[in-house]
């Protein structure tokens, strides 16, 4: 008999994590980042391609270049995002280069930002489990799906090659579970003959 294999829920930041994450970051480019990479569910590594010409603040619009094997594509920015870009920009000025350089003016690292994640968390009260990255994208496809965003949406959204990748996301939260009880209550009611 082949060995079953069972995974793991993704590790993610409830909206309320996320609510605090947010209170505590107060530099404008930290801002940016962090709402850059939650809200379009980016890597740490992906945070770093991001260059200013990726933005097209006409249309709100932001190009984002995915990497291990992942679709690239142009997203709408949601508001917050945009307004923490927005502020970001008129500090970083309209030079041409990375969207988020690091203080030396090169591309921000995957190490840095994990830094900065571990730092916001702990400032946040954050479980040191989750101060990761990498959890903004979970977070991110974890969030979509529970305000019922479509998983097809929620894969394009995230890049997703494959539709399997998106599935870790589709886990029964509790507060899905009370929508599906809820629903299922009144299904019970109707006089089906």
């Amino acid at each position: 008999m082949a060995k079953r294999i069972h995974r793991k829920d993704p590790i993610y930041l409830t909206e309320d994590e996320i609510k605090a994450l947010f209170s505590v970051i107060s530099d404008p480019r930290d801002r940016a980042i962090f709402r850059v990479a939650y809200h379009h569910g980016l890597r740490a590594s992906e945070v770093g391609t991001l260059d200013l010409a990726d933005y097209r603040p006409s249309s709100g619009r932001i190009y984002i270049r995915r990497l291990k094997g992942s679709n690239a594509g142009e997203f709408r920015l949601p508001e917050l995002a945009e307004k923490s870009l927005r502020a970001w920009i008129r500090e970083r000025g309209s030079a041409p280069g990375p969207l988020f350089p690091s203080r030396e003016r090169t591309r921000i690292t995957r190490q840095r930002l994990d830094q900065l994640m571990k730092r916001y968390c702990v400032a946040a009260g954050i479980d040191p489990k989750k101060a990761h990255m990498h959890v903004l994208k979970h977070s991110c496809g974890t969030h979509m799906l529970e305000m019922g965003e479509d998983i097809v949406m929620v894969q394009d959204h995230l890049g997703h090659r494959s539709i399997a990748n998106t599935m870790i996301y589709a886990h029964v939260s509790n507060k899905a579970r009370s929508a599906a009880d809820e629903r299922l209550r009144e299904w019970g009611k109707r006089k089906i003959a």
